[in-house]
């Protein structure tokens, strides 16, 4: 048995992939890194990490990558830790990947599996640019897949990063930056590619015989 499950997602923005990470961490009682999460819990701890980090985020800069593993470093190694751990939205780079598998390797740890959500480019842009949020509830609809029985109940809005012009841009930010991933973890034997426009239990199924498989 391993020292733990310890899992990366990647996928482009609407894979799912965090609504796969939050599930998947329920059922393997997994700890759901995001960076976001991290960055804002660590500011407000107020760690040598965190200070460092809000100094940063007030000015409006993106945090460097040696912050962002320097807090990830605080996380892993923390006493009350949990020993299995999902990461979701982290690495974006190859720079990322790179200065975590050499944190893994200095803490002992191993990468159980790297999954790809994998969801075809049509459907992405169906999935975002159809969403829309309600200012009053908070709930989340989409026009197409999930629409609200009746409009009127709700006062609906899309966000500014869910235009057709905002999603293109994500979209291409990721090939160009977290796309290489893909290859750099396919050499390691680590990536799993996962269909990701499957129904949400089915997507679900597949990444837990992978893990179950690398697991054992």
């Amino acid at each position: 048995m391993s020292n733990g499950i310890h899992l990366i997602f990647l996928g482009a923005p609407g894979a799912g992939k965090g609504t796969q990470a939050h599930v998947i961490a329920e059922q393997y009682q997994a700890a759901h890194v995001s960076t976001g999460d991290i960055l804002r819990q660590a500011a407000r701890e107020g760690t040598e990490m965190g200070l460092k980090a809000k100094t940063f985020m007030d000015s409006g800069h993106l945090v460097p990558d040696e912050v962002i593993i320097g807090l990830i470093r605080e996380r892993l190694t923390h006493a009350d830790f949990p020993k299995n751990w999902i990461m979701d939205g982290f690495p974006r780079t190859l720079a990322q990947a790179q200065a975590l598998d050499q944190l893994l390797a200095e803490i002992g740890q191993d990468l159980t599996a790297v999954l790809n959500i994998d969801v075809p480019l049509d459907l992405l842009m169906d999935r975002l640019t159809l969403r829309r949020t309600c200012r009053k509830t908070g709930k989340i609809f989409n026009l197409k897949f999930n629409p609200p029985e009746d409009p009127s109940l709700y006062d609906l809005y899309q966000r500014d990063d869910d235009t057709p012009e905002a999603v293109e841009k994500r979209l291409k930010v990721y090939q160009e930056q977290t796309q290489p991933l893909i290859a750099y973890y396919d050499k390691t034997g680590k990536l799993a590619d996962i269909q990701g426009d499957l129904e949400v239990t089915q997507v679900t199924e597949a990444i837990q015989e992978v893990v179950n498989q690398r697991n054992r």
